[in-house]
């Protein structure tokens, strides 16, 4: 095997963040399963430890990392050390995320700030700490989790959206900067994927308008989630291939062909959506 170039995946270093839950522990999981060395980095400690034990305990190669990714200097020290450890860096996932669930009419100021450094700048972070090893080494991949609400209209979590439509725009444009240097970027965009998130804004963002966690599972329930498992195992083939924007489940990519053909139905559409919302949470 060359050292010199990518790894897919067999004895590739990959850190994931977000690493204890949801997609990023997915993830984590598909990559051990391909013989990744992998690095968990999420700020809830005895989780991420947890789950780094009980795959070294099944024979895989994982370590656990307690990190916020808002922290730029932590970060960087997470991404250099496992960098050093290893002798490389071929993957960084950065998928660590929150969200605000409600209608703009309720922010403050500190909310939008919350999921701007979370969503945006935790990505930022971990390329500005990522990409000059990438660089240096010749090759490496980073993959940003955007959302398909970075494609669409999205109301009722519009900082969110804003945020993944930023990642989203980050993600393309880098990729164009870092080809010739064997750098490759990419933007995971999930759709409807069973995670914490839908279940618990609280742990995972904030919730501005009262809706019980009944309500919260039913609402999502409608929009058929895809387990997270299948959401990793479906994209890390994807990734593999090199894809710039990774849109999952399939029949989101529809909606997003429908929105791009034609904006103002798109918008109709998400108004319609709005509505159902509302009233699925009341």
């Amino acid at each position: 095997m060359k050292s010199n170039q990518l790894r897919t995946y067999q004895g590739a270093v990959a850190i994931v963040t977000g690493a204890a839950s949801g997609i990023g522990y997915g993830l984590v999981r598909e990559l051990v399963k391909r013989e990744a060395s992998v690095v968990l980095a999420d700020r809830q400690q005895e989780r991420v430890e947890e789950i780094a034990a009980s795959l070294r305990a099944a024979g895989g190669n994982a370590m656990a990392a307690t990190v916020d990714v808002v922290d730029e200097a932590a970060v960087k020290a997470v991404v250099e050390a496992a960098a050093n450890r290893f002798g490389r860096l071929d993957y960084l996932f950065n998928n660590a995320g929150i969200s605000i669930g409600g209608e703009v009419k309720h922010y403050q100021t500190e909310d939008w700030t919350r999921v701007f450094d979370v969503n945006l700048r935790g990505v930022a972070n971990g390329v500005q700490a990522a990409y000059p090893i990438m660089l240096s080494q010749g090759y490496g991949h980073i993959v940003n989790t955007s959302s398909v609400c970075g494609l669409l209209p999205s109301p009722w979590c519009v900082s969110y959206a804003a945020s993944k439509f930023g990642v989203l725009g980050l993600s393309i444009s880098l990729r164009v900067e870092a080809a010739a240097a064997g750098v490759r970027i990419s933007a995971l965009c999930p759709g409807t994927v069973r995670t914490a998130m839908l279940e618990d804004y609280g742990k995972y963002g904030k919730l501005i308008q009262p809706v019980s966690s009944e309500r919260q599972r039913q609402f999502w329930d409608h929009l058929n989630p895809m387990e997270p498992e299948e959401f990793a195992r479906q994209a890390l083939r994807a990734v593999a291939k090199n894809r710039g924007i990774i849109v999952i489940p399939r029949w989101w990519r529809a909606i997003w062909w429908v929105n791009r053909l034609s904006p103002s139905l798109g918008q109709r559409l998400a108004r319609i959506e709005l509505a159902r919302t509302k009233a699925g949470m009341e």
